[in-house]
Parts: structure tokens; sequence; C-alpha cells
């Protein structure tokens, strides 16, 4: 590897190594998410400092082309991202509608004791929702 593109890829390393630090230090990004991505600048800070791993792997794995393999990886590493916040998403929708059913129970009840407050008959409606929603998905 030249020895400029080299320096530069150090230091872009690093830098991205660097924003993530300030990131969780900022309380901007969580910590489980920035082991992901630290894991990530630090193995480009590794192909970065050892030019000729890159070349290695390669040849270890049975690729003729360096950075086709260094795409590979940078693809696998995409989709395990992308299941990640998949899941995450998936967990946090579920958690949304478990709370929108308790708020709904919360207003009713607070409905019915404005109007027995107020000295009025309750409402006839259907019957009132179980007490506690199943809070199994909440962690």
């Amino acid at each position: 590897m030249e020895s400029r593109l080299q320096i530069v890829s150090i230091v872009v390393s690093a830098g991205l190594f660097g924003l993530v630090f300030e990131l969780v230090r900022r309380r901007r990004l969580m910590e489980r998410y920035a082991l992901l991505w630290m894991f990530a600048t630090a193995v480009l800070l590794g192909l970065s400092v050892w030019g000729n791993l890159l070349d290695e792997v390669s040849r270890a794995v049975g690729v003729r082309y360096g950075p086709s393999t260094l795409f590979a990886v940078a693809l696998g590493f995409i989709v395990m991202l992308m299941l990640h916040f998949s899941l995450v998403i998936s967990r946090i929708a579920d958690q949304n509608k478990i709370l929108a059913q308790r708020v709904a129970i919360l207003q009713r009840r607070l409905d019915r004791l404005e109007q027995a407050a107020a000295g009025a008959r309750p409402a006839e409606g259907p019957a009132e929702a179980p007490a506690e929603p199943d809070v199994s998905l909440i962690r």
C-alpha cells in the first residue's frame, strides 16, 4: 500500500473511532451500538496499519483481488447491522402497541372516575378491558 494512502486511511479510521467514542461520551449513541461501530473501525484501523494483511486474508480465503474481500466483509457487516436494527424495531413496535393499550385503559378509568366525581352515572359501553395487558414483551 502506498505510504500516503496508508497514512490517510489510518487518519480516517482513527477519526471514525474517535467520533464514535465522542458520540458515546455525549450520550448520543448507545453503548450496545457503539460496540458494533468500534469493532468495524478497529478492523479498518488494523487493515490500514498492516497494509499486506488484506492481501494475506484474501489469499487465505481464496480471493484473488484484495479489495473484493474488503467489500465482502463490509457487506456482511451491513447485513448484520440491518438484521440487528430490524430486531430492535420489531421489539419497539411491540412495546409501542402495549403502551398504547395501557394508555387507553388508563384513559377509560380516568373518564369513569371523573364522571363518578361529578355525580353522573358512568356511560354504558363495552365491557372493560382486562386490568393488566400482556407486558411480557416489555424489558
